[in-house]
């Protein structure tokens, strides 16, 4: 298996900045709280498939007074997100992983079910495709990974909307690339979704 370059895509967790749509069910410190609590437990995971270099893709960008005091791993590799929306942020990722060589996985923090062995499984899956997908059972996804790049996999789409996972298939349907869909996960949004939770350890839901 050739190196997988996983970049996770974060926010800095502070209170009434990050997983908002939970603040009526769990209040800003609490969302907060769970949000820095994925966080962590996502670059873990992350590590612990062994695939290649863990990215975190930071915002606002990793030099911001916003990431003082938060521990993560020292030996995580940072960059800056950058402007536009989440798909041309995603495409900036993806594109500069791609010219290195390397086969690139983009996720987020919002899935605990996530685990190493899901990842190694999508990494795995780019061994015979040229992109690899992870539903969410909301209609986005939690994973895509990537053997080449194309901008259209990334524009002009409605994200956070019920149809991006479709979208995106529908793109690399147009695009003619062989790719895989592995079983849909949980993304933790909305407070509908807490049940999904796993159960000790994250202090945002307590």
């Amino acid at each position: 298996m050739s190196a997988t370059r996983i970049v996770v895509f974060a926010k800095a967790p502070h209170p009434g900045r990050v997983k908002t749509r939970l603040i009526p069910a769990l209040g800003a410190e609490g969302a907060a709280g769970l949000a820095a609590d994925m966080l962590a437990h996502t670059l873990v995971v992350a590590s612990e498939a062994g695939l290649g270099e863990v990215e975190l893709c930071a915002s606002p960008a990793p030099d911001d007074p916003a990431w003082q005091g938060i521990a993560l791993p020292a030996a995580l590799r940072w960059s800056a997100q950058g402007e536009g929306d989440l798909g041309a942020r995603m495409a900036g990722a993806a594109r500069r992983a791609l010219a290195g060589g390397e086969r690139v996985l983009l996720i987020g923090t919002d899935c605990p079910a996530l685990d190493a062995g899901r990842l190694r499984a999508a990494a795995g899956a780019l061994d015979a495709a040229e992109a690899v997908l992870v539903p969410s059972f909301d209609g986005g996804y939690v994973l895509l990974g990537l053997r080449r790049f194309d901008p259209t996999l990334f524009a002009d789409i409605a994200w956070s909307t019920p149809s991006v996972a479709e979208v995106t298939r529908a793109r690399l349907r147009a695009l003619g690339w062989t790719h895989r869909v592995l079983p849909a996960l949980h993304d933790i949004d909305v407070p509908e979704d807490l049940v999904h939770l796993p159960a000790g350890g994250w202090i945002g839901a307590d």
